[in-house]
């Protein structure tokens, strides 16, 4: 049962999780690549960085030396005649002239000595004044590597900012692989959702019902994020069944608690056109309702159609059932008041009344139901239709619902149907809920409609 339509939905899974499997292995490779392209620039940050700090090192080595050379210029004559001294003691150890070394040692020392002391005062203040001189300009000089290294530095942030614009959609992807996530975009779904509405619509499904279901996707997809740990195939899933879900189950209540809550007789009135099962579908409640311990009658308010008391009375026979009939031609109004009246006389608790196919174009047949509600007054009128009259059905249903408001639908022949567009579509184009689905020819043959297991059998593994 809907075979084909959950082969497309399922395609559809599979198309969008490629893609999504494909953007994030895109991702991964921009993130490697970036990774490659950062390389080389961090050694060459990290050269220019050595190269600055063997710099920095040397500028204040060299004013050291200009300093220690200032203090030699501007230092008493003592120290140097100690020094001289000093290396004279030297030569003495040697032994080799060690008086002539002291002697030779003493006058030089004493020449420069005198010299010195013999300079004016005045002299040493000039050589200081240019020692700070020489000072400031080396000091100076240390800001120069500063400032280069500064304005590389902007240069190389430049350059990030302007690669960072050309490739924001790039970079946005590697950032989202590299923190585990992948974000499913617009572009990524326009394929697959063009080719989901194709599905949707060769599967019978009503055009508004279809363009519903889409928006719904995109909405709940649009922008998500996919943990790489989470199935891209479980959010395309779950989108799916949100979407499928909200068209489905519009309108829907619990037929079975309507029916317990109901004053008794409780009358469901079956319409709807030829030939769709409609008798038989009545035959298959009577079988449900006394499995549920409910008595039934049945009432053939088809008085037109030459065999049809004949057709509803054998159902009526097999399943041991009351049968109120009329002649041939007779108001199918006074028919089913009838019954009403027998089931309240024998203590019945549903009626279940047969209506003339018809189509909602045919005046005096709309007409008739009308005189039924009138007189009757049933508390459900049931529409039932072949779901594998797809959107055939699906405007029947609205047509149907226009001219005299329905309560609910019943498809039949639901396992012979492999599209499933009017069980889509019925519910959401009426707003009245689709009841149960014919499955077979046998009674037992009939299942509660449930949008929830609908669904989850529509998005289930394929056989």
């Amino acid at each position: 049962m809907f075979d084909g339509l959950k082969k497309k939905l399922n395609r559809f899974r599979k198309d969008v999780e490629d893609t999504a499997e494909e953007k994030a292995e895109a991702a991964a490779e921009d993130a490697d690549a970036d990774a490659e392209a950062d390389a080389p620039d961090a050694a060459t940050t990290a050269d220019t960085d050595a190269v600055d700090a063997e710099s920095t090192e040397t500028t204040p080595t060299a004013t050291d030396s200009v300093a220690v050379e200032t203090d030699a210029e501007t230092q008493p004559a003592e120290p140097t005649t100690e020094t001289a001294e000093a290396d004279a003691a030297v030569d003495t150890d040697d032994g080799t002239g060690a008086e002539t070394g002291t002697e030779s040692a003493t006058a030089s020392t004493d020449s420069p000595a005198t010299e010195t002391a013999s300079q004016p005062e005045s002299a040493s203040e000039p050589a200081s004044a240019a020692a700070e001189r020489e000072a400031e300009r080396d000091a100076d000089g240390d800001d120069i590597p500063e400032s280069l290294a500064s304005d590389a530095a902007k240069a190389a942030l430049s350059n990030e900012d302007e690669d960072d614009s050309s490739s924001a959609s790039r970079l946005k992807r590697a950032a989202a692989f590299a923190t585990g996530k992948v974000v499913i975009e617009e572009e990524d779904l326009e394929d697959p959702l063009w080719e989901l509405e194709m599905a949707l619509l060769q599967s019978d499904v009503e055009m508004q019902v279809a363009e519903e279901i889409l928006d719904t996707i995109r909405g709940k997809l649009i922008g998500e994020t996919r943990k790489q740990v989470q199935s891209t195939g479980q959010l395309v899933s779950e989108a799916l069944h949100d979407a499928l879900y909200e068209v489905i189950s519009v309108g829907q209540f619990d037929f079975d608690q309507r029916i317990a809550e109901a004053d008794k007789p409780v009358t469901l009135i079956f319409t709807g056109i030829n030939g769709v099962g409609k008798t038989t579908t009545i035959a298959k409640l009577a079988r449900y309702f006394e499995k549920q311990g409910y008595s039934t009658v049945l009432a053939n308010g088809d008085t037109y159609r030459a065999g049809a008391n004949e057709q509803i009375r054998e159902h009526a026979d097999a399943l041991d059932k009351k049968l109120i009939a009329h002649e041939q031609g007779g108001d199918p109004a006074a028919v089913i008041y009838d019954a009403v009246e027998y089931a309240e006389a024998h203590d019945i608790d549903i009626v279940l009344g047969d209506t003339a196919g018809r189509l909602h174009t045919s005046n005096d047949l709309m007409a008739q139901l009308e005189k039924i509600d009138r007189v009757v007054g049933p508390d459900l009128t049931i529409f039932v239709d072949e779901a594998v009259a797809g959107q055939d059905a699906v405007e029947r249903a609205r047509q149907f619902n226009d001219a005299a408001a329905i309560d609910g639908a019943i498809l039949t022949k639901a396992d012979a149907d492999s599209n499933g567009g009017a069980a889509i579509s019925i519910a959401y184009v009426t707003g009245k809920p689709i009841l149960f689905l014919g499955v077979g020819q046998g009674y037992d043959h009939i299942e509660r409609f449930d949008p929830e297991a609908m669904v989850e059998r529509l998005l289930g593994d394929e056989e």
